[in-house]
């Protein structure tokens, strides 16, 4: 019944969180908002304490279900390990036990801990695990839902029906595209051969929740005493963490998936109370003394490379924003609500769930090394709405602060700025001021080049005061290729 309990959750999780970064109309995001905040490193960096503190002790009493129930990549593998399962006779009993490769575990860590520490997120979320299912959901399932979604839109027009809208579809960055092509098939590869071995080896999720959960209160239990060495559970465990040798777990690793007690023919395996009756705890742990000594170490390795980075951290020390390479920008542009480029580079984890809920198709990945996949605005589609406030509604992670409608008309994001040489006005091509016409802020005015010849041209006059840096300008200026008007983004965002 508890193995049921879980799959249900892990399913509900799963699918509530893939339609949160499938949401065409934003409706999904009021309810299922929360499903992206309780991950574990967004709620981190948004200072969630209350998230945090409450994962740790479900941790600390149950076990890593959180790793089986709540991480959507952890049960994306999963079903990979499933399917393989399925897919054969002895594919589910494919599994052995094996020694934990702590030394990779706890370098990746450490690197990790101190990409973070660095101001580096865009780095460090290559391997966290809420990030790095994101992007495979943004990148290749989300074009694939909207085509279909396309598809029925275009069949219920030609009937006179409209419960389906169209959708652009395009790829945003080929970076991004490449990071989540790559995470598919290797996180699918690895799941398929050796299940949850990513988990335990690279993800620093799975290994910050492994130096709790090798501590648990309640865990899988082997009964020495009616157990028959028959090693159907250690051949199904796909964390690889049952020994029946020695009649041990490594509770470290074990994701309570249990699998294992569906497989014990013998009611060898309780989910319970570990230190309940010191006869079973020392059955469990008595043989593993030296594999405790090896978790104390590893604790102690751990928490030193910790410390280490926070207080590397804690220098000024930040990766800088580069140019922007797709707008060719000094300052890259970022949404109301980020504050600043440190701050929106110092919270933000690529988990594009912003980008995907852009209904203006401004944001898209950067591929700039030092930003790689954080979002940046760039007004090739569509410029950012006075009135939509969707992706600081949607971060989990604190980079896009919530702000309302009228707060974000009040924010300046940055200023847009006038190539002379290249507006049509100037060049005497036509009588254009599309961008003022089109400016919300009322920002830009249209001005006689010579103010003493009322028959001179009307160039754009930017009062950078005014101006927010929605890129209404920018999107509708007719200059080619090249736009006579771009927005410049603000190092730090002001209050108007």
């Amino acid at each position: 019944m508890a193995r049921k309990i879980r799959i249900t959750l892990a399913a509900l999780s799963f699918v509530g969180i893939t339609l949160l970064f499938l949401d065409l109309t934003g409706i999904l995001h009021h309810w299922l908002g929360w499903m992206a905040k309780i991950q574990l490193f967004p709620a981190i960096l948004s200072l969630s304490a209350v998230t945090v503190i409450i994962i740790a002790l479900v941790t600390f009493v149950f076990g890593r279900v959180y790793c089986s129930v709540v991480c959507p990549l952890g049960i994306f593998q999963d079903i990979f390990s499933w399917i393989h399962g399925k897919s054969t006779k002895k594919g589910k009993y494919r599994f052995g036990y094996t020694k934990a490769l702590n030394i990779l575990r706890y370098a990746s860590l450490a690197v990790f801990i101190a990409a973070s520490a660095l101001g580096v997120i865009s780095i460090a979320s290559l391997i966290e695990p809420y990030s790095s299912y994101g992007r495979i959901v943004n990148e290749i399932f989300a074009p694939l839902y909207r085509a279909v979604n396309n598809l029925f839109a275009s069949v219920e027009d030609h009937f006179g029906s409209y419960n389906f809208y169209t959708s652009e579809v395009w790829f945003r960055s080929a970076a991004s595209l490449a990071a989540a092509v790559a995470s598919f098939v290797l996180l699918g590869f690895l799941s398929w051969k050796w299940g949850r071995i990513w988990c335990n080896s690279i993800c620093p999720v799975g290994s910050i929740l492994s130096l709790i959960s090798r501590f648990s209160l309640f865990a899988p239990v082997i009964d020495k005493a009616k157990c028959r060495n028959c090693r159907l559970c250690e051949k199904r465990c796909k964390s690889s963490c049952i020994s029946i040798a020695d009649h041990k777990i490594d509770y470290s690793r074990c994701v309570v998936c249990l699998d294992c007690l569906e497989e014990c023919r013998h009611d060898a395996l309780h989910y319970r109370f570990r230190y309940s009756q010191k006869e079973n705890t020392a059955t469990e742990q008595g043989s593993s003394s030296r594999e405790d000594g090896e978790g104390r170490r590893d604790f102690l390795k751990t928490g030193a490379a910790t410390a280490g980075a926070l207080a590397l951290g804690s220098l000024p020390i930040r990766a800088a924003a580069p140019e922007s390479d797709s707008a060719n920008l000094k300052t890259p542009l970022k949404p109301a609500g980020s504050e600043s480029l440190k701050h929106f580079s110092d919270h933000c984890i690529a988990c594009q769930l912003c980008v995907g809920a852009c209904p203006n198709y401004v944001l898209t990945p950067s591929k700039d090394p030092g930003t790689l996949m954080q979002p940046e605005m760039v007004f090739t589609r569509g410029y950012c709405r006075p009135e939509c406030t969707r992706c600081s509604n949607v971060c989990p992670a604190g980079a896009i602060r919530p702000v309302t409608k009228e707060e974000k008309t009040a924010i300046s994001i940055g200023y847009a700025v006038v190539d002379y040489e290249l507006c049509v006005a100037e060049r005497g091509e036509a009588s254009c001021g599309n961008c003022a016409r089109h400016c919300p802020a009322g920002a830009i005015r249209m001005i006689h080049k010579n103010p003493e010849d009322l028959n001179s041209a009307r160039i754009p006059s930017v009062n950078a005061d005014r101006c927010t840096g929605c890129g209404a300008c920018e999107f509708n200026c007719p200059a080619k290729p090249v736009k006579a008007i771009k927005v410049e983004g603000r190092e730090v965002h002001i209050q108007n």
